[in-house]
Order: C-alpha cells, then sequence, then structure tokens
C-alpha cells in the first residue's frame, strides 16, 4: 500500500480495514479472502485497457494479451464446471443474471423465483430490484413447518402460472437445492431454469454439492463468495444458448469488460482446480455443520435446525421479533461480523428483520477447523443472550483478536 501513501485520507482507510479484516472473526456468507495472487491481477496493468467485445473480436485496438487472458479464464471456467459455454464478463452476480433475463424474457414475461424472506436473492423476483419492476414475478416458499423447499408445491405453482423461465438458487437457505428436480419442472412446463449458484459455487466446483450445470440450461454465479475469486460475475449455459448469452452480456447489459478482474477470475479458476481447494470445500461444510452445533447445543434456534452448506440462519424470534440489526451490531463490537437477516414468515420487516445469516467460508480460508468452530458458536450465544453486556463484549472482543492471531492472512 505504499504507493497509496500520496493520498493519506485514502491510505489510512485501507490501512484500517486491512488491520479491521486480520483481527475480527468474518463471518458474512457472501464473503471471502482472496489470494495475493488475485489481488494483483486486480490492480494490474489491464485495469487500464478497455475491450470491447469478445476475444479476438474487438472494437478497439490493443487487445493482444486481453484476449489471451480472456481465453484462459473461459476455458478454465468450462473445464472447472464442465460447462459446453462460458461468459465471464459480468460485472457481478445481479448484473449476470440480469443478462439471463434479457436473453430470454420480454418485458412483461412471468417468472417463478424463490421469495426473497425466504432465502431468494433480489434478483430473484423483489419489487424494488430490475426483476420486480421489469418482469412479472410469481414466487414460491419454503414450507411454513420444515422450512424446507417443497419440489411438488413448486411444481404446481409452476403448472398453474406457466412461467417463462424458473430460477433455483439461494442467498439464505442452508440446504441442499435439488436442481434436477427443478429442470425436470422446466421442462415439463417449457421454461427456461435459471440456476443462480453464487453463494455456493465453490462447493459444487469441489463436488461438495451436485453440480447443475450438465443439465441446466443456464447457470450464472458470482466468482467471490466460496470460489474465492475477486468481485465479479459468471454465465455457464449449454451451447445452443450461447450466442443469446453472449449477446445479452454485451452489448445488452454492458460495454468494456473489466479485464483486471476477468485476469483475477482467471487465477482463481486455476486455484479452484487445484486438489487442495477440495479439502477447503469439504472443510466449510464441516465448519459450518460444528457452528451449527455449538449454536444449538446453546439453545440458538436455527431455521431448518441445521446446514448443508456454507451457511447459517439464525432465527432470533424466540428472543423477540426484529432484532437482528440489534445483535448484528452487537456482535460486531465483540469483533464478530454476520449480518442481520429476514426469516421465512418472519413477523417483522426487511428493514429491522428477526435473523441472522452468518457462514464459515472466511473462517476456513484462515485455517480454522471444527474445534475453533465450538468456541466461536459459544461466543455468538453469549452476545445474543447478553447483547447489552458492554464488559462481555469487550472481553469476548479481546478473545476473538487472540485467536485471529493464532490464524494470521494478509
Amino acid at each position: 500500500m505504499d504507493s497509496v501513501k500520496e493520498d493519506l485520507e485514502v491510505y489510512e482507510s485501507l490501512n484500517s480495514e486491512l488491520e479491521r479484516q486480520k483481527n475480527v472473526l468474518n463471518m458474512i456468507p457472501s464473503e471471502n479472502y482472496v489470494s495475493r495472487a488475485v489481488l494483483e491481477a486486480c490492480s494490474s496493468v489491464l485495469m487500464n485497457k478497455y475491450s470491447e467485445g469478445y476475444p479476438y473480436k474487438r472494437y478497439y485496438q490493443g487487445n493482444e494479451f486481453a484476449d489471451k487472458v480472456e481465453s484462459i479464464a473461459i476455458e478454465r471456467a468450462k473445464k472447472l464446471f464442465n460447462a459446453e459455454h462460458a461468459n465471464v464478463q459480468p460485472l457481478s452476480g445481479s448484473p449476470a443474471n440480469a443478462a439471463v433475463f434479457l436473453a430470454f424474457l420480454n418485458p412483461g414475461d412471468k417468472f417463478l423465483g424463490l421469495d426473497l424472506a425466504c432465502g431468494g436473492h433480489l434478483t430473484h423476483g423483489s419489487k424494488v430490484n430490475f426483476s420486480g419492476k421489469i418482469y412479472q414475478q410469481v414466487s414460491y416458499g419454503v414450507d411454513k413447518e420444515t422450512e424446507l423447499l417443497d419440489y411438488e408445491k413448486i411444481r404446481e405453482i409452476a403448472l398453474r402460472e406457466k412461467p417463462k423461465m424458473i430460477i433455483s438458487g439461494l442467498t439464505a437457505y442452508p440446504r441442499n437445492i435439488d436442481f434436477k428436480k427443478f429442470q425436470e419442472i422446466a421442462e415439463e412446463v417449457g421454461a427456461i431454469h435459471l440456476a443462480d449458484v453464487s453463494h455456493i459455487a465453490g462447493l459444487i466446483v469441489a463436488g461438495v454439492i451436485d453440480n447443475p450445470v450438465p443439465y441446466t440450461d443456464v447457470v450464472s454465479s458470482t466468482t467471490h463468495k466460496t470460489l474465492r475469486g475477486p468481485r465479479g460475475g459468471i454465465i455457464l449455459c449449454k451451447e445452443k444458448f450461447a450466442k443469446e448469452i453472449d449477446k445479452a452480456v454485451f452489448p445488452g447489459m454492458q460495454g468494456g469488460p473489466h479485464q483486471n478482474s476477468i485476469a483475477g477470475k482467471a487465477i482463481a479458476f486455476k486455484e479452484a482446480l487445484e486438489p487442495e481447494f477440495k479439502n477447503y470445500a469439504l472443510q466449510i461444510v464441516k465448519n459450518a455443520k460444528a457452528l451449527a452445533d455449538s449454536l444449538m447445543k446453546e439453545g440458538i434456534k436455527l431455521v431448518t435446525n441445521g446446514t448443508d452448506n456454507h451457511l447459517i440462519l439464525i432465527d432470533l424470534r424466540p428472543f423477540g421479533i426484529g432484532l437482528g440489526k440489534e445483535i448484528a451490531i452487537a456482535l460486531e463490537e465483540a469483533g464478530i461480523c454476520c449480518n442481520a437477516n429476514t426469516v421465512p414468515y418472519d413477523e417483522s420487516t426487511p428493514f429491522k428483520p428477526s435473523g441472522l445469516r452468518l457462514g464459515t467460508p472466511v473462517l476456513t480460508t484462515r485455517g480454522m477447523k471444527e474445534s475453533e468452530m465450538e468456541i466461536i458458536g459459544k461466543y455468538i450465544a453469549d452476545i445474543i443472550k447478553a447483547r447489552e453486556n458492554i464488559e462481555l463484549k469487550a472481553i469476548i472482543k479481546e478473545k476473538v483478536r487472540n485467536l485471529c492471531n493464532l490464524y494470521p492472512f494478509y
């Protein structure tokens, strides 16, 4: 960061952020810590290059090396996901999903997506998002008793509503998704099936979770989260949809791609192809299960009573309605970062939700394992039960700092 010292205001903030990341337990499940190689690529001279178009078909000159980098990223992505076609240009997950909408739907067309309050994403049909404003969204949720997806109910909705597209995927659903069942439902009603695997892509490529790519029409994902790459997006599809997807990304949704990020994606894809990445992904799930067990042992209620993936959703309603933000702040004061989140059939509002969403990708990247999860679960439970205890928060913050020092990063 020495070169940034010319701007002391920004330098100090960046340095402080580095220290924050080193000394907190970052448990936001959509975040991760990338490798130094990915960081370097993202701050490389490719930041300076415009490259509208696709490799070897650009609208600007001077793309000889950008073409090589993007081609490498494409081939690695196809190998990683066993995909027929890959577009690595989306700037993030939401633009990737927007491109899929543009490729297959017209304004006003109907699609079926997971309700935000039950674990879906904004782009799965939220009324404040483009997906809910431009298109006609019909939602499916989870069973009120089990808090699990009910595939027969989803099929009934699809048969009744006849959507042109069905979205599967999650941002706050802690269980596995039967992507093959979603594909069968989509085929039965003649709909395109978009599997949004942004949260679980790293678990998929490591073989920890079923890979929907071989049989699903289109798969979108971010390249950060469990995949541990740079902030960005990717779309994978069958070859027969390649032209529609590529045209929807450029020129449909975007101009020049961020080639520095694409270089970071290429490196992250190579890292994910290494044998040790499988061990990392397996440990993410082991850690999440151990953390869930620790929390439940302390009397903390979890949505679906556990997890199959990298994330856990805590139901705080036994302690009061709408406490998510208040307890998220209390945990941050104790050196633990997570995010307030709605729980299924929450009696409160998204602005004051009754849950907490947390995960294990960063802790696993740092090298922590099940024994640490048991300790951390106890810390979290103690804060939930005594969120106003200033002395307790100070004690746990010091313990967190000591734990982080045992697992340094950067």
